[in-house]
C-alpha cells in the first residue's frame, strides 16, 4: 500500500493530526490581532486570508513581515454580515453575476450558487489568489470561505487554480454522517468523486475535517472544544477555528458570535489549547509542510 498522508508528513499511520486553522484572516481588524496572536503563541498552525476584504491590506502586510506564518487564500464568494460589506476584486464589470442589487458580494453561499456565473467565479477567485500573491503572501494552500467552492457548478475550477498556482486545496474524505447532521447528506454524492479526483490529480487529500467552530453557548467553550478535539481520528484532520479579539468592532459586526470568537483566539492561542491537544495526545501540523509534499512529488 502507497504510505499514508500522515506517513508523508514524518508520523505514524495510526497517529492523530490537527491542523488547526484560523478561518477569516482580514476579514476586520479584530479577526486579524486574534489570529495572528493565535498564530504566534499556538496551537493554531495556519490560517487563511479574505483576499477581498477591508482589512486584507493589514494581514498581508502582516505576512509579508513575518514570513514564517502559514498562511493560505480563504476564497470568498459571499459576504455574509447584515451592516458590513464587500465586493469582488476582480471588479465589478468583469464578474456581474457575483454581485447582489447593491453591489456587493451575495449574502448567502446559495445565492452565489443560484445567480453565478461558473465563468466568472473562476476569474474571481484567480484574482484574489493574485492579489495576495501580488502582495508578497507567501500562499501556502487555498480554502473556500463557507464552503461556496463545493458547490459541483464550482468544484472543478477549486480544484483546477490549486493545481495551476501548485498549492494543495483543502479537500478531506467526506464523512457522509457527519454531512447528514448538518443537513447535507445529498453532499456526499457529489463531494465524494470531487476528492478522489483531486486526489489523483496530486492534490493531498485530508482524512478528516471538524468545522465545530462557534457553535458554544458562553462559557462552554473549553467543553466544546474539547469534544471536538476528542472527535478527531486517525490520519490528518482539518480543526477550523475563528480566532477574533473580542471588543466594540466585533461586536457590531457578528454580534452573535462576538464570545466564541474571542474564545478562540485565547484557547487556540494559548495554555489551555495546547494542554487540550496535549492531553487526547494529537499532533500538529500546518499546511505549509502539505504544499511541500504536492511540490516535491
Amino acid at each position: 500500500m502507497p504510505p499514508t498522508l500522515a506517513e508523508r508528513l514524518g508520523f505514524a499511520a495510526t497517529d492523530r493530526i490537527a491542523v488547526v486553522h484560523a478561518d477569516d484572516i482580514g476579514m476586520c481588524h479584530a479577526a486579524n490581532e486574534g489570529a495572528f496572536e493565535a498564530l504566534a503563541a499556538g496551537p493554531a498552525t495556519c490560517g487563511s486570508i479574505m483576499v477581498p476584504c477591508p482589512w486584507f491590506v493589514e494581514a498581508a502586510r502582516h505576512a509579508v513581515a513575518h514570513p514564517e506564518l502559514d498562511l493560505g487564500v480563504h476564497l470568498t464568494l459571499n459576504c455574509e454580515w447584515d451592516h458590513y460589506r464587500w465586493g469582488p476584486v476582480a471588479g465589478r464589470n468583469e464578474v456581474p453575476s457575483l454581485l447582489d442589487a447593491d453591489g456587493f458580494l451575495p449574502r448567502t453561499t446559495l445565492e452565489v450558487a443560484a445567480k453565478a456565473r461558473p465563468e466568472e467565479v473562476e476569474i474571481e477567485l484567480r484574482a484574489q489568489i493574485q492579489r495576495a500573491l501580488d502582495a508578497g503572501v507567501d500562499v501556502t494552500h487555498l480554502d473556500s470561505h463557507m464552503g461556496t467552492c463545493f458547490f459541483p457548478q464550482f468544484a472543478s475550477i477549486y480544484g483546477r487554480l490549486g493545481k495551476e498556482f501548485d498549492v494543495p486545496v483543502f479537500a478531506a474524505t467526506p464523512d457522509p454522517a457527519a454531512l447528514e447532521r448538518r443537513g447535507m447528506g445529498g453532499l456526499a454524492k457529489v463531494l465524494v468523486p470531487l476528492v478522489e479526483q483531486m486526489g489523483m490529480d496530486g492534490i493531498p487529500v485530508l482524512d478528516g475535517f471538524d468545522a465545530e467552530s462557534l457553535d458554544f453557548a458562553a462559557g462552554e467553550g473549553e467543553q466544546h472544544n474539547r469534544a471536538r478535539l476528542a472527535g478527531l481520528g486517525e490520519g490528518v484532520s482539518y480543526l477550523i477555528c475563528h480566532p477574533a479579539r473580542g471588543g466594540e468592532e466585533l461586536d457590531a459586526i457578528c454580534p452573535e458570535h462576538a464570545h466564541q470568537r474571542d474564545f478562540e483566539r485565547s484557547f487556540y492561542g494559548g495554555d489551555a489549547g495546547r494542554k487540550a491537544l496535549d492531553d487526547e495526545g494529537l499532533h500538529t501540523v500546518g499546511m505549509r509542510a502539505i504544499r511541500d509534499l504536492m511540490r516535491d512529488s
